[in-house]
């Protein structure tokens, strides 16, 4: 069977105050054109749909609009919520998904079983998925509950619990001439971060082993971390990538859709298929006579300014190129201060420096000296 697997639209993201709505449009249009153009037996989407767990109607109807263009190809479409999307209301859309032929599970419900989706392809292929959403470190330890967990086991760590709910989900895998597949939305430890990820989401305490995955998968399908990327595992198991550039560190990324063959006896064969329609991510160094040759009409572009700070500055940069979303003084061109300061402080006693302070801040209220050596006073009496 074919799978294209792809993840982390973020739709109704906004960059730097720029609306990215058309980007989108033409960025999804590109995904339902390779579905066509593959033919896929089923479609995963591993998570973020959205950019914010309170969309705005318009991109309520593009993701909708999407994934129903990508169901008219005949390919079977399962969608899972990621840590950007609010689960509950996706669940809340289940009922139009459900009449759309399309399968979503924005969340970790009470009855596991709806996590774990079969069906068969044209061909007569059997085919079982285990569905993982996005579960906070508190919903993580409520959906492990459900296995009757003892005291010592509720104490485990967010791996531990994202391991028995994949392993307790996973345990029909074992049924011979079936294609298992999984599909999650989380962090793998050893995997490299795309650079717009929301950081509290992927700092060690979210990120899990690959020892999770089962090892009779015949491929793992994940989403959350924005770069393309093969996870070492016991199975084959990958990261598709954001198929557009969500913020300037991901600039260098190669944005994708992955494209899966594989059978339940033999090996799953992966290709990346790139996704080129939206605007590319710059960022430009240099004064203002060298930002004058830059020549990236159909890109976004970050601005450090070699220059001397001044007032109108911004603006002049503006003119020179209209796309530059974010403009920064070279950090080259900032004084350090921090070595003088230190050298200043060193030696004085705090009631100098905070003369100094008030000095600085041309605080010359009466009192204010006198009451800060009365506290300075008390507070050394006592220590």
């Amino acid at each position: 069977m074919r799978i294209l697997h792809t993840s982390d639209w973020h739709v109704g993201k906004v960059l730097k105050g720029r609306d990215r709505e058309d980007e989108h449009k033409r960025v999804l249009a590109d995904v339902v054109k390779i579905a066509e153009a593959e033919r896929p037996d089923l479609v995963i989407v591993a998570g973020d749909l959205y950019d914010t767990a309170a969309p705005a109607p318009s991109a309520t109807k593009l993701v909708t609009r999407a994934l129903s263009a990508l169901r008219r190809t005949g390919a079977q479409v399962v969608a899972i919520g990621g840590n950007h999307d609010n689960g509950p209301a996706l669940d809340a859309l289940r009922p139009w998904a459900d009449a759309a032929g399309i399968i979503l599970r924005g969340s970790v419900r009470d009855r596991p079983d709806e996590l774990l989706i079969t069906g068969t392809t044209t061909r007569g292929e059997s085919w079982q998925l285990v569905t993982v959403p996005f579960l906070s470190q508190r919903y993580a330890i409520r959906a492990a509950e459900m296995y009757e967990l003892s005291a010592a086991e509720a104490s485990q760590t967010y791996a531990d619990h994202i391991a028995r709910l994949i392993a307790r989900l996973s345990e029909r895998f074992a049924e011979p001439g079936t294609v298992n597949l999984l599909t999650a939305h989380l962090t793998v430890v050893g995997a490299s971060s795309g650079g717009g990820e929301r950081e509290a989401h992927t700092v060690m305490g979210y990120a899990v082993p690959a020892t999770v995955f089962p090892a009779n998968a015949h491929y793992v399908a994940l989403g959350h971390l924005h770069r393309s990327q093969h996870v070492i595992a016991s199975c084959p198991a990958r990261y598709c990538g954001s198929p557009l550039a969500v913020d300037f560190g991901e600039e260098e990324n190669v944005c994708s859709v992955a494209v899966v063959d594989v059978s339940a006896d033999k090996a799953a064969r992966i290709r990346d298929v790139p996704v080129t329609s939206a605007k590319t991510l710059r960022t430009v160094r240099g004064s203002l006579e060298q930002l004058g040759s830059v020549k990236l009409p159909d890109a976004w572009l970050r601005v450090f300014v070699r220059e001397a700070p001044r007032v109108g500055l911004r603006e002049d940069v503006q003119d020179l190129l209209p796309n530059a979303l974010e403009i920064r003084i070279d950090p080259d061109m900032v004084p350090d201060r921090k070595g003088a300061q230190t050298a200043q402080r060193q030696g004085r006693s705090p009631r100098q420096l905070f003369g100094d302070y008030l000095d600085g801040r041309g605080n010359a209220e009466e009192g204010v000296r006198e009451l800060f050596d009365e506290l300075y006073d008390e507070v050394s009496t006592h220590s």
